[in-house]
């Protein structure tokens, strides 16, 4: 498993193999390859990808949640996309009910939101490709947390180090920047900078650990597990 699509992620199919059932399709938020079993693409019409691709929708922030589709419920996870705007789109043919928490995608967010969004993937399990409080990998959990926050970022670690803006020094260095990790030469690991010298990451679980100037340490020890790199920011003061 590469990656993982939430409810409301849309894509375009690319090819199909099999006696078309799996499809390859590349997702449209982050530009992600992958294949998917053909039972599970649900396909809607070129005019209404165009609109999914100009509102901005809602997001779900409820770790788990319930929605009505077509009148019939479909739990949903945090980060899944609610095509929903203030027109109350998602009317085509299909009827949509959501009563839990949401906000808007469109509107950015500060470092206390961030933290409150990742606390709740505290002690999700590690899985490869995953992105959801119950497996997620270390991209994959920082690429949600800022989505549902408003900041777009690519899937993978190596690729989300060429975003944002470079901080120089570790000093400089605020709560919500990301702190990336590996060699000088590849990026392998990514965290979220919290207050205090401490950074929440996906390893093992997703955790909260000591870092310092040379990377990050088993909290309460000095076993350095991870060796930082580079940092970078997002979010806007």
């Amino acid at each position: 498993m590469v990656t993982q699509l939430l409810f409301g992620d849309h894509y375009t199919v690319l090819e199909s193999m099999n006696a078309g059932k799996w499809l390859k399709i590349e997702i449209h938020y982050d530009e992600y390859l992958g294949w998917i079993d053909a039972k599970q693409h649900y396909p809607i019409s070129d005019e209404y990808f165009d609109q999914l691709n100009k509102v901005n929708y809602k997001i779900s922030t409820d770790t788990t949640a319930t929605l009505l589709f077509n009148k019939s419920p479909i739990q949903i996870l945090i980060g899944s996309v609610l095509p929903i705007s203030n027109m109350e789109l998602f009317s085509m043919d299909e009827q949509l009910a959501f009563n839990g928490e949401s906000r808007s995608m469109g509107v950015p967010m500060g470092f206390e939101f961030i933290k409150q969004i990742a606390y709740k993937y505290l002690n999700a399990p590690y899985l490869w490709g995953g992105k959801t409080p119950f497996g997620t990998d270390c991209s994959g959990f920082t690429q949600m947390v800022y989505k549902i926050a408003g900041y777009r970022l690519n899937r993978d670690a190596s690729e989300q180090a060429l975003q944002g803006t470079k901080v120089e020094k570790f000093e400089d260095a605020l709560p919500g920047d990301l702190c990336f990790f590996g060699t000088k030469t590849k990026i392998t690991h990514v965290g979220i900078l919290l207050a205090e010298n401490k950074i929440i990451h996906a390893s093992g679980k997703v955790r909260i650990d000591d870092i310092s100037e040379q990377g990050i340490h088993i909290a309460g020890t000095n076993n350095l597990t991870h060796k930082l790199q580079i940092i970078r920011r997002f979010v806007r003061s």
